[in-house]
C-alpha cells in the first residue's frame, strides 16, 4: 500500500472496504417463536380438559386408564392399555427360566433378560426382542395426546 493511499483513507476520501467509520444498520430482527395468545392457551387448555375427561378402558382388564401418557398399546385392538397388563400378558406367555424376565427396552419393544446371578440386575444378556408396537404405524390418540401437551409449535 503506498503513501498516497493511506492519506486518503485518513483523510476520509477513500473508504477501505474492511472497515468502515459508521455502523451499518442491521436488519430488524424477526421473532423466533409466535406467543400464544390468552385466546389460544385458553383453547388449548380447554381440549386437555376434554382429553383428560374421555373415559379410556383398558382392552385387557377392563378398568379405566387413569394416566394415559403411562400407557402403551395394545396389540390386538390398537387401543391404549395399561403398561402393567401388557407386561403381565407378556410375562405369562413367556416359558421364562428361573434366571429370566420381561422387560421393557423402549420404542414399543420389550425384550426377555437373562441374568448370570439374578440379585446383580447391571449385567444381563438379551435372549429375546418382542417388537410390540409398530412404529412404522402412528397411532391416533399418541398424536393427540403429543399435540395437546406440546410446548413446541
Amino acid at each position: 500500500m503506498g503513501r498516497r493511499d493511506r492519506n486518503n483513507r485518513r483523510q476520509g476520501r477513500q473508504k477501505s472496504p474492511w472497515s468502515s467509520s459508521r455502523p451499518e444498520a442491521k436488519p430488524a430482527m424477526r421473532p423466533r417463536f409466535n406467543p400464544e395468545t390468552p385466546a389460544d392457551i385458553a383453547a388449548r387448555e380447554s381440549a386437555i380438559r376434554d382429553f383428560k375427561a374421555r373415559q379410556v378402558v383398558c382392552p385387557i382388564c377392563e378398568k379405566p386408564i387413569e394416566d394415559l401418557a403411562s400407557a402403551i398399546a395394545d396389540k390386538a385392538s390398537g387401543k391404549p392399555a395399561h403398561f402393567d397388563c401388557v407386561l403381565n400378558k407378556l410375562t405369562s406367555a413367556e416359558s421364562l427360566a428361573a434366571n429370566q424376565r420381561v422387560a421393557y427396552i423402549g420404542q414399543g419393544r420389550f425384550a426377555v433378560l437373562s441374568y448370570e446371578n439374578p440379585s446383580d440386575t447391571k449385567h444381563f444378556k438379551i435372549e429375546k426382542v418382542i417388537e410390540w408396537e409398530d412404529k412404522n404405524n402412528p397411532l391416533d390418540w399418541r398424536g393427540e395426546m403429543a399435540e395437546l401437551y406440546s410446548k413446541v409449535k
